[in-house]
């Protein structure tokens, strides 16, 4: 199977190239800026990443990351079971809950027009990301978000630490920091890295 990933590794094209060093599969990275003219050749809207395959280009990182757990059988359970419900609710409940606290700060930090900016508004994200954080972790029971195994959630929250770091949110619960640190020393994510 052959995979094109477009986009910069300092950002969402991050969960998708940890995921393939996970899977051990080959791909083409292909480092692109959001909204340059490599990217709005494989995406109109100039957002990051695209993956393409065979038969077509998938746009989203959340989106990508499931069809390559359900391609290949790994990091998710199976679709229409129990668990597969609770594994795309709490996937939501990342994305919803951390990540958008951190992409409108960033939008008011540097992606906005100044005049559009409004600079209160990012002590008011960084205060939901830390409840957010601290009512997840309240129910994880394991080294993972959905217990003994890794599945696409873990992906997004992973990145979504290391961005609330680069955001200079508030440092993370313990029990956040010991989830960050046992994601960040898997092989597979230092290889992301680079």
């Amino acid at each position: 199977m052959d995979y094109r990933l477009y986009g910069s590794a300092r950002s969402r094209t991050f969960r998708v190239l940890w995921m393939l060093e996970e899977l051990g599969v080959p791909y083409d990275h292909r480092p692109s800026a959001p909204r340059s003219d490599d990217i709005r050749a494989v995406n109109p809207t100039g957002k990051v990443p695209v993956l393409g395959v065979e038969g077509g280009l998938i746009r989203d990182s959340s989106a990508i990351l499931t069809f390559l757990a359900d391609r290949h059988g790994r990091f998710t359970a199976p679709a229409g079971s129990v668990e597969r419900g609770q594994q795309d609710a709490l996937t939501f409940r990342v994305l919803d809950e951390l990540e958008a606290p951190l992409w409108f700060a960033t939008r008011h930090t540097f992606v906005m027009p100044d005049p559009d900016r409004i600079p209160d508004v990012k002590a008011g994200c960084r205060a939901d990301f830390a409840r957010a954080v601290e009512a997840l972790f309240e129910e994880v029971e394991g080294p993972f978000l959905m217990g003994e195994e890794m599945t696409v959630p873990d992906f997004i929250l992973g990145h979504c630490g290391g961005w609330a770091h680069l955001a200079n949110f508030p440092e993370p619960a313990p029990a956040f920091a010991d989830y960050l640190d046992r994601l960040r020393e898997r092989p597979a994510f230092q290889r992301a890295l680079g």
